[in-house]
């Protein structure tokens, strides 16, 4: 019996296939056109350029019609680029035009009407809306999952509607595979569909897929702070990348990709994430690891201070009030081999303004007292009469170069003007060093008050801020990915550093593998203190892992926390527990059984890790399994993820990934005995499988899984019964 809905549905997926088709024909013609266009008119234009810097007046026509040149070109690139990213837009939706609708009675009394939801917007030629960006406020309705009266936000001022219909559509291109009418997550087809698919190379991203719960983080109020707890495999990093989305659609005539910075656990992850975005047709933000973070100011030499205690920042907030700079703690303000300015007049500014004490506005005061005295000092330095000849001596190339004209001097007033320019360029670098504190020894003024001789990269930077009052200053968000993993010096820092801007954290408390790690009272502490205030959304809801799985990592979370977790994956594969006595004569033995399971999941379907302890584990199974495994690949930390087969890593690599198959390798009592720490390494294993899990101990298997192996050799021998 043929479906009638599912007719019409075709019928009009057909007729917007057809139109974005013909917006893709002409806008791509009008680009070829107006690219011919614009070499012809900037061919005409140049060839009426003279280029003459033979006078003053010649120099001066030849750089107005330069001017008018480049304004013409900039007046293109502007028409290009907005036509590009339309372009860019339609192909986009050519891949999948929408993936639900929406029934909407705006109004009471008022026929109801269709909205088309996708992953960017359209508009047809008389700009009425063919799809809805999933952005656009009208689309919350869509994930707010919630039939009848519902909500979505315009402007700050909610608008009640009611929600009629919510259908969800499986097209490729201008097919029409499926349609589900859907109310609750639960019953999400297109969600289920998407969680039986593999292991991908990269991440996806979830725009058709966006859970109540994980909206409300995408959707939730600007605030200063958003410290999000999920569970494993809740999917707070496509949370967090959507939320990034989220943010320049919302913000599109001011925030820029640069302006936006996303902290990732290792050069692994950051790969595996990096599509995501550029398939849902924004710029990747800034993206740094804690260490390449300290790269970029420098500091890569220096130990990164994870290790350091807070109250070494602490040491250091509070001795600034009384610290004070002698002539040792400054240096020469100079550039190359020429002194511009002696420590001895450097430390003269400091103690002009040293009533006011090491800080901010000290260190204000002295750099425009700086900045003056070298000012002057090149004003002297004009006056060289062999200076003055060496320019006057320059051939016309020379003197474009240094002042963008050609120079004729009248006068001796114009010969000294110019010399001064000639200066100040030349020694332009030693402004930058004035402004950057070149001159003051940091570290020496920082191990004075630390008492100690040398400070990490955090202490520095952390000094450097106190001093000077500036990190980022136009960084508008920055979003913490694994913050559980970050100190609290490292947050202490980040959250100084960033202080203007408005973090995003996500993490999850049972995911913390290192000692030392800050708590999420403490994250909330730390950020309070320099934001104002913190609030809080949880994921409870797993993903990733089939129902076994998850509730084998669940067992490893505290009781009160287990009841609230909730898994939407079908029934899957039981654990796997294998069991090899500990010996000299018996690691053959293991290894072999490890084989067996590792070569058994290279034939799979999907991507398998053998997530081993730490580093020191990884080169010992990569040096044993070698001959045994030939297709075990082993990764070190740069490399991309492959599609298939299986890699060998350590479980900090391991850290947000997500894999078909793990194999714990080493999971006897040695490795991860009962204690809290073992429990949430142990608990981050387990949790980055997606459908399957084996568990093999050398010796005594843990005490963390003693029960789960019970239960799962009881139902092993009741299936055999």
């Amino acid at each position: 019996m043929e479906d009638k809905i599912f007719s019409q549905e075709q019928e009009h997926l057909t007729k917007i296939y057809a139109q974005l088709e013909e917006m893709r024909d002409i806008l791509t013609e009008e680009i070829e056109v107006k690219h011919r266009q614009a070499a012809k008119d900037l061919k005409d234009l140049s060839d009426e350029v003279r280029i003459d810097f033979g006078g003053a007046d010649e120099t001066m026509e030849t750089l107005a019609a330069i001017e008018t040149l480049n304004s013409v070109i900039d007046t293109y690139n502007q028409q290009h680029d907005f036509e590009v990213e339309k372009l860019g837009r339609c192909m986009m939706l050519l891949r999948q035009p929408y993936f639900a609708k929406v029934r909407l009675q705006m109004r009471p009394g008022r026929p109801a009407r269709d909205v088309y939801i996708g992953s960017a917007g359209m508009t047809d030629k008389n700009r009425m809306p063919l799809i809805v960006d999933w952005r656009n406020p009208v689309a919350e309705t869509y994930y707010n999952q919630e039939m009848g009266p519902t909500s979505y936000k315009v402007d700050g001022r909610v608008r009640t509607v009611n929600l009629e219909l919510r259908r969800q559509f499986d097209i490729t291109r201008d097919h029409l595979n499926a349609y589900f009418d859907t109310t609750v997550a639960i019953e999400d087809s297109l969600l289920l569909g998407a969680l039986r698919r593999h292991h991908s190379q990269k991440l996806q991203a979830i725009t058709a897929t966006i859970q109540r719960e994980q909206n409300r983080v995408v959707r939730h109020d600007d605030v200063p702070v958003l410290l999000v707890d999920g569970i494993a495999g809740s999917g707070k990093t496509s949370v967090l990348l959507q939320r990034i989305a989220f943010l320049f659609y919302r913000e599109r005539q001011t925030l820029r990709p640069d302006q936006v910075y996303l902290f990732t656990p290792n050069n692994v992850f950051e790969k595996y994430i990096d599509t995501v975005l550029p398939t849902l047709g924004e710029s990747n933000p800034q993206t740094y690891t804690w260490r390449d973070f300290l790269a970029g100011m420098g500091l890569a030499d220096r130990a990164t201070g994870a290790d350091d205690s807070p109250e070494s920042l602490t040491r250091l907030e509070r001795g600034l009030e009384d610290a004070t700079l002698d002539e040792a703690d400054l240096r020469d303000v100079r550039v190359g081999d020429t002194v511009l300015l002696r420590a001895g007049s450097v430390a003269s500014a400091v103690r002009k303004f040293e009533r006011f004490g090491v800080g901010p506005r000290m260190m204000a005061l002295v750099k425009d007292e700086l900045h003056d005295r070298l000012d002057r000092r090149i004003a002297t330095m004009a006056h060289d009469e062999e200076l003055q000849e060496q320019m006057l001596a320059m051939d016309v190339d020379e003197q474009v170069e240094a002042f963008g004209e050609v120079i004729a001097p009248s006068n001796d007033d114009e010969i000294l003007a110019y010399a001064k320019r000639l200066l100040a360029a030349r020694f332009a670098p030693a402004h930058d060093d004035i402004e950057n504190l070149t001159w003051l020894r940091l570290d020496r003024l920082g191990c004075r008050m630390l008492g100690k001789t040398n400070m990490s990269a955090a202490e520095w930077l952390f000094l450097k801020m106190l001093v000077t009052g500036h990190g980022a200053d136009d960084a508008r968000y920055v979003m913490i990915d694994e913050v559980q993993d970050y100190t609290q010096t490292q947050l202490m820092v980040l959250a100084r550093y960033f202080g203007r801007a408005h973090f995003l954290l996500l993490g999850d408390r049972n995911q913390a593998i290192h000692e030392g790690t800050a708590t999420f009272a403490q994250i909330r502490q730390i950020f309070e203190s320099t934001h104002g205030s913190v609030e809080e959304c949880q994921l409870l809801t797993s993903y990733r892992s089939s129902p076994e799985i998850t509730r084998l990592f669940a067992s490893l979370m505290d009781a009160d926390e287990r009841v609230q977790l909730t898994s939407v994956q079908r029934e899957g594969v039981a654990p796997g527990f294998t069991q090899v006595a500990d010996g000299q004569d018996d690691a053959d033995a293991y290894l072999d059984a490890l084989a067996q399971i590792v070569n058994a999941a290279a034939a799979e379907e999907g991507l398998a890790a053998v997530v081993a302890a730490d580093r020191r584990r990884v080169a010992w199974l990569s040096k044993r399994l070698g001959e045994k495994c030939p297709a075990l690949v082993t990764m070190r930390g740069s490399e991309e993820l492959p599609k298939d087969g299986v890699v060998l890593m350590d479980l900090t690599l391991a850290k947000g990934l997500e894999f078909d198959h793990v194999i714990v390798p080493d999971a006897q009592a040695d490795a991860y005995p009962d204690t809290p720490l073992a429990r949430r390494r142990l608990y981050t294993a387990v949790s980055r499988a997606m459908h399957r899990v084996d568990l093999v101990s050398q010796g005594t298997l843990s005490p963390l899984l003693a029960e789960a192996a019970r239960q799962a050799d009881a139902a092993t021998q009741a299936d055999a019964r």
